[in-house]
């Protein structure tokens, strides 16, 4: 599965997020290398059953990759939600 070109909103967002994505993911148990955080998608696969694999990946379903997505997007989605929800405590209670 090759990585695509992300268009993030706020340019230069990129590495932010790929860090990001680290640090998530570590903290859900996750073995991430910080210099290939994408690489996580298979340690999510083998833990879902889905045969991911390095190169093409043409066989598997569309329900199978988000499976994979969706593991990976929801954990971040939730932490920043909390961090969101965090700042505007933080700034309630000033």
């Amino acid at each position: 599965m090759s990585r695509r070109n992300r268009k993030y909103a706020v340019p230069g967002a990129e590495r932010g997020m790929q860090a990001f994505k680290t640090e998530v993911m570590k903290r859900e148990g996750y073995d991430v290398d910080p210099s290939r955080p994408d690489d996580v998608k298979y340690e999510v696969a083998k833990e879902l059953g889905v045969p991911l694999k390095p190169g093409g990946n043409g066989e598997l379903t569309t329900e199978s990759a988000g499976q994979i997505g969706g593991k990976i997007g929801g954990s971040m989605v939730r932490e920043m939600i909390r961090l969101a929800q965090q700042q505007m405590a933080d700034r309630e209670g000033q």
